[in-house]
């Protein structure tokens, strides 16, 4: 629901994303926010919008990639079906090659297992039906 691209990996990145899954989907009070312990989710900065939002910081254990295995996947996934198949021309070249694969192929039409194979826009309509 966020996502932010950049050349650097740094905290601004991070919370550029976050910023962005606020606006689309601001979450309940107490959502539980999941991360790895890189030192962009670490930094004050990040870790106050994180708290600001009502959200609570989780954590995968050090060297345990079973913790955060869902994003572990998506990026393998990315990498794979986009990133190594591909020639950038420069960073917006592939700024839009990363955002037509999450907007308008992997959210939107790509079926997942562990989504009774639904995409996931498709499963969290569903989703909200059932709670209406």
């Amino acid at each position: 629901i966020g996502w932010s691209f950049n050349s650097n990996r740094n905290s601004e990145l991070t919370q550029s994303a976050l910023r962005m899954a606020l606006l689309n989907e601001p979450p309940n009070l107490g959502c539980l926010f999941h991360s790895d312990q890189g030192i962009e989710y670490a930094a004050h900065d990040y870790r106050n919008l994180v708290e600001s939002a009502g959200m609570t910081r989780s954590m995968s254990r050090k060297g345990n990639c079973w913790d955060n295995a869902v994003m572990e996947s998506f990026f393998a996934r990315l990498k794979v079906e986009s990133i190594h198949s591909e020639s950038f021309a420069g960073l917006d070249d592939a700024y839009s090659s990363v955002f037509e694969y999450i907007e308008l192929f992997y959210n939107t039409v790509r079926r997942h297992s562990a989504n009774g194979y639904k995409s996931p826009r498709e499963y969290e309509q569903i989703y909200y039906e059932k709670c209406a």
